[in-house]
């Protein structure tokens, strides 16, 4: 199972869920099943297009004040997510909370082969005012954390301090057992399974299925 839950959109798939916040998530966004070679590296079954979330802020404003009351209490200085969709939810969090808003971009480096080789740089405007700050990072969606995990570098190698990681919809254990091990709680307002493997041991590759990149470098 790649992913349990009701998708309307997409390839009109649909599954039992047992979890109505992951569901109510899976009702307004676009998924589609297939082979993928997701931005981490990774091999995973499932694509969710995240493009058009944030076009109708209305349909996320639950999922947005859950996690802002989830990360309260860690009494934050401002809230970082890598563009596009963890930006978007950074500013919408960082306005509720009355804390600084920060964003990371990604660079992708020449050789993209391997796991996590995926970049995400602070704009320099930004720098003076993180370091020393106690910062939340948050994305639309995080699975492996390529993304989060991109942006933990790029706050810690400016001196600020990332103390809790945040997501919409937290997908498998991969990005959360990164944070753990490094003592950052993972915030997320739903949760599902979700199978993702090492090219090397893809299940979709050994039964020859057409390998799509849905995370080829930035424009």
């Amino acid at each position: 199972m790649l992913l349990s839950g009701r998708m309307r959109r997409g390839n009109d798939t649909e599954l039992a869920m047992p979890e109505s916040s992951t569901a109510a998530f899976l009702e307004i966004v676009t998924g589609r099943r297939g082979h993928f070679r997701l931005e981490s590296g990774h091999h995973g079954g499932l694509w969710l297009d995240l493009d058009d979330l944030f076009a109708e802020p209305g349909r996320i404003d639950p999922f947005v004040a859950a996690l802002t009351a989830a990360l309260q209490p860690f009494e934050v200085s401002a809230v970082c997510g890598p563009l596009l969709g963890g930006a978007f939810l950074a500013q919408l969090i960082a306005r509720a909370l009355a804390v600084d808003f920060c964003f990371t971009e990604r660079t992708s480096p020449a050789d993209r082969d391997g796991l996590y080789q995926v970049r995400y740089r602070l704009p320099p405007a930004f720098v003076p005012r993180l370091r020393g700050k106690r910062i939340a990072m948050v994305d639309d969606v995080m699975s492996a954390g390529s993304a989060l995990r991109g942006t933990y570098a790029e706050l810690q190698a400016h001196g600020a301090v990332p103390v809790v990681a945040g997501a919409l919809l937290v997908l498998g254990s991969a990005g959360s057992s990164f944070f753990a091990d490094r003592a950052v709680p993972v915030e997320g307002v739903a949760r599902d399974d979700y199978d993702q493997w090492v090219p090397d041991a893809c299940q979709l590759c050994a039964a020859g299925l057409p390998l799509e990149d849905v995370a080829g470098p930035p424009a």
